[in-house]
């Protein structure tokens, strides 16, 4: 199976996500609830239909602000449905803005969602999986792996020898702290 390294360069929207993004460390909490949020819609679906769809999600999701998210009401829920810029199922939806609602609860304690994710910063899959499961909605082991990959809180995004990875090392990831 090739890596992401040897597929993504060069490709209208992999190689960006790729070049750019992935693996590199995340403390923004919009930018942390919008990775959560497309690593959720993910499942079952292909990346590359996330990332053709990411755009149409920013406007969907008012560009993945925590507060306007967690007030989400019904009308919202059935204009998020109805929306065919963005994947239409109705759990994803809802874990979205369930998952708003509980990082707004996780401010009050660790001041943002990388704070609670450093506070809890290093732990194994299993731990992570088990941890996430207890405090969100929709979340299994690849939500979870590809989500903390992604956002520079667990190894693996890229091969050592691919030229990306150098960078994100110059950024001291979490994952490098261990």
């Amino acid at each position: 199976m090739a890596h992401y390294c040897d597929t993504a360069p060069g490709h209208p929207w992999h190689g960006p996500y790729h070049e750019d993004e992935y693996g590199f460390p995340v403390a923004d909490d919009t930018a942390l609830f919008e990775r959560f949020v497309l690593e959720i819609n993910q499942a079952g679906l292909s990346w590359l239909t996330v990332l053709k769809k990411r755009e149409a999600f920013r406007r969907a999701f008012d560009g993945f602000d925590v507060d306007r998210v967690a007030a989400f009401g019904d009308a919202d829920r059935e204009r998020l449905l109805g929306d065919a810029g963005i994947i239409r199922n109705r759990l994803k939806v809802e874990a979205a803005i369930h998952n708003a609602g509980v990082i707004q609860e996780l401010r009050d304690e660790y001041d943002s969602f990388a704070g609670w994710l450093d506070h809890h910063h290093p732990l194994p899959l299993t731990d992570w999986v088990k941890l996430f499961r207890r405090t969100f909605r929709f979340t299994g082991p690849e939500i979870v792996g590809e989500f903390l990959m992604s956002t520079g809180y667990l190894p693996g995004a890229h091969r050592d020898d691919c030229p990306v990875h150098r960078r994100i090392l110059a950024c001291s990831p979490a994952w490098r702290s261990v």
